[in-house]
């Protein structure tokens, strides 16, 4: 029983994840065909999206609290119910405000997933690294999928349907999951299935308050990226593509779909190596690469931007490995709630900054020194972790070998 609950934490951990970026995302796509049938403009619609990407952080804390104090597996039931109606229902939209309010519901319940969600994994999974990893991977297939999905749609079927139709999708998972969790196969532990030695108090505190500016830095990377990355290629890539927005929709996915691997390969480095080495190390690497996409105008652009999303997310799982190393199971909800405060509610200044830059420069080319300056205190902070050596995973490993040999 235990091993059937934690490979399905596994999967609905990682499909919830794929949602949590995929729903959040279909409107950066979407405006550009509402830019048209709306007759508005592109600043003042994408300001829509702004209180949903603003919940999608602000809302993490209560969403952690809740998955600690009540039950991880309901919220995560939550999660799937409400994403997937308030898709239906932006899809369903005739007014601005109404599809405001509609996106701003994605925001809300898609705010369960990461406070709730990771934890859920963490405490259910046998290899940390590896299993974080692997729900990296769907995260970013979300965020790779999102502009292909709502390209396709929009092109084939009219904008409506890059709502309503993963809305439907969601909503089905939704009733498995629910069917799931009351037959028992999944399960809400109270600490975590392999145990780990407590951290001393000191570094907790220290770690908190470090991985808070780093967190910060990161998530504006990533939101601002994210929601941008449809806008840049539209303007410097749509002539190769005969301005089809199904083709800048194919381009922001093969970004973020050979940026999904890298997060494997950033979990097997966190089971094997220094978490701050590993962490520190890629957020020096992004600094030449992102000013090297604010300087290509040529379809090479796809291949750099990959290149800085990778980067982006392969730190992901030591992030998260790090966060899950210094909290206590009792409070990792909370703690995971802080973490997408930071990093996808605070952070979300840099997605309300694109429509201001946008207006101001006509382009979105100091949005790239804005992400290259988040970088560097990225890098700065993430030198002041304590010094870890190997991974706890990797030690933990070590320590039952001989165990095992007995």
């Amino acid at each position: 029983m235990a091993r059937t609950a934690g490979f399905l934490t596994l999967v609905f951990s990682s499909l919830a994840h794929t949602f949590s970026h995929l729903f959040t995302l279909l409107y950066a796509t979407v405006v550009l065909v509402l830019e048209k049938e709306w007759g508005m403009g592109y600043d003042t619609l994408f300001a829509l999206s702004i209180p949903m990407s603003v919940l999608f952080g602000a809302a993490a804390l209560p969403a952690g609290w809740l998955g600690d104090r009540w039950s991880a597996s309901g919220a995560m039931a939550l999660f799937f119910v409400g994403v997937g109606g308030c898709s239906v229902l932006a899809g369903l939209s005739d007014t601005p405000l109404a599809l405001g309010l509609s996106l701003a519901g994605i925001g809300l319940f898609a705010a369960i997933y990461h406070p709730v969600g990771i934890p859920w994994l963490v405490r259910n999974a046998t290899n940390r690294g590896r299993a974080l990893g692997i729900n990296g991977v769907f995260g970013s297939a979300g965020t790779a999928g999102a502009a292909l999905v709502a390209g396709f749609l929009a092109d084939l079927y009219g904008w409506r349907a890059a709502f309503i139709l993963p809305g439907a999708v969601c909503l089905v998972v939704a009733a498995g999951f629910i069917w799931a969790r009351q037959a028992g196969l999944l399960l809400d532990r109270a600490e975590d299935a392999v145990p780990q030695p407590a951290p001393q108090k000191g570094d907790i505190w220290r770690v908190f308050w470090v991985m808070s500016a780093t967190m910060l830095c990161t998530g504006l990377i990533y939101q601002a990226t994210a929601f941008a990355l449809p806008k840049v290629f539209d303007e410097r890539l749509s002539g190769f593509f005969h301005d089809s927005v199904l083709g800048i929709g194919g381009m922001v996915t093969i970004v973020y779909t050979c940026s999904a691997l890298t997060q494997l390969l950033g979990g097997e480095l966190a089971d094997r190596y220094s978490l701050r080495g590993v962490y520190a190390t890629v957020q020096w690497l992004q600094i030449p690469v992102i000013i090297g996409a604010m300087m290509t105008i040529h379809p090479a652009l796809v291949g750099v931007a990959a290149l800085m999303v990778s980067l982006n997310v392969a730190g992901q799982p030591a992030e998260n490995s790090l966060l899950a190393k210094y909290t206590p199971p009792r409070w990792r909800g909370r703690a995971f709630g802080a973490k997408f405060v930071l990093t996808l509610g605070v952070s979300s200044l840099g997605v309300a900054v694109i429509p201001v830059i946008y207006r101001l420069t006509g382009t979105l080319d100091m949005l790239f020194v804005l992400l290259a300056a988040a970088a560097a205190c990225a890098g700065i902070f993430a030198l002041l972790l304590p010094r870890d050596g190997r991974s706890q995973s990797a030690a933990a490993a070590d320590a039952a070998q001989p165990a095992a040999a007995e």
